[in-house]
């Protein structure tokens, strides 16, 4: 474990304090408060993982499973199913072996999102990770729209030590993701990660805006591979999960970037989000510094969450 990942633990179980108030204690209470695992055990159980934001599809999923491993290991105590639930909880959330294949190969890394969800911040981070990890980096500017997004985003490309492809405000996104296809391509680039506009003038506009830097990357560099990042906001809960499907109309997500997961309630979004759109959570953001965005590891999550003593800590 490295000194910043262990922090990093730290800094999420911090994080989530407030969700681990609003989901945990009331599932400890329900375990506590029965003393046979019955229909309106579960009821109660299903209800609060509903209201914690874990959504319905994934609350489905995670009381069949639970459900089934009950009857299976003849389980007649409330107390213990309570590894179970957390298991079941885990099992929703596995990030699949191939989902960063992208940090190793050519690739284009579009990040889109609203404004206000720590988008440009978070591509600055991916910056700076990538090449942590020698990995050759080039950032595009792309969202020309909001006048502060290019110089927030130069700052982080000088801080993170790696060259930016701009525009001026008010130039044609499309056109600055053309500069810098060619640019990544002229200068062997490992990886290119584009910033793009969080609004236009309309949802319609933005949307083109979006289809169209895709047929550009499609056509200038058929062989990268390609990243949609979609960046949301963990304290939105339920409406980050609207956001995302938007996006998912006009881009295919490959993966989610989850900010701001430092002191919301809304923490259980994690889950409802993997499990409703069928697209991994990638990176999770709990603070401001660099450090703060880092693989999404649902072990850590769940152990974070629940409070779970683990060998993460024992070394801090």
């Amino acid at each position: 474990m490295g000194e910043e990942k262990k922090g990093f633990f730290s800094r999420l179980k911090e994080g989530l304090t407030k969700t681990r108030n609003n989901i945990v204690n009331s599932i400890d209470s329900v375990f506590s408060g029965f003393s046979s695992i019955d229909e309106d055990f579960y009821e109660e159980l299903e209800e609060i993982l509903i209201m914690g934001d874990i959504g319905i599809n994934a609350t489905t999923e995670i009381m069949e499973r639970l459900r089934e491993q009950v009857k299976k290991q003849h389980i007649k105590e409330p107390a213990a199913c309570k590894q179970l639930l957390i298991d079941s909880i885990r099992e929703q959330m596995k990030v699949g072996e191939t989902a960063y294949d992208f940090e190793n190969e050519q690739s284009v890394v579009l990040v889109i999102g609203v404004n206000g969800v720590g988008k440009t911040t978070s591509v600055g981070k991916l910056a700076a990770k990538l090449k942590s990890q020698n990995r050759k980096v080039l950032i595009a500017a792309a969202d020309t729209f909001r006048a502060a997004a290019g110089e927030q985003l130069g700052e982080w490309a000088n801080r993170a030590g790696v060259d930016m492809i701009g525009g001026k405000e008010g130039s044609d996104p499309a056109s600055v993701i053309f500069d810098a296809v060619s640019a990544a391509k002229a200068r062997n680039v490992d990886v290119l990660l584009c910033d793009t506009a969080g609004r236009l003038h309309n949802k319609k506009n933005l949307m083109e805006e979006l289809r169209k830097m895709n047929r550009i990357i499609d056509r200038e560099f058929p062989n990268a591979h390609r990243e949609n990042l979609v960046v949301l906001d963990g304290t939105t809960g339920q409406n980050a999960l609207a956001q995302a499907r938007e996006f998912g109309e006009v881009a295919q997500l490959t993966g989610i970037i989850l900010t701001k997961m430092d002191g919301t309630a809304k923490g259980g979004i994690a889950v409802a989000i993997q499990s409703e759109l069928n697209v991994p959570v990638k990176y999770i953001g709990v603070g401001e510094s660099i450090e703060d965005l880092q693989k999404f590891d649902p072990d850590q999550f769940v152990n974070a969450l629940f409070d779970v003593k683990t060998d993460d800590e024992e070394n801090e």
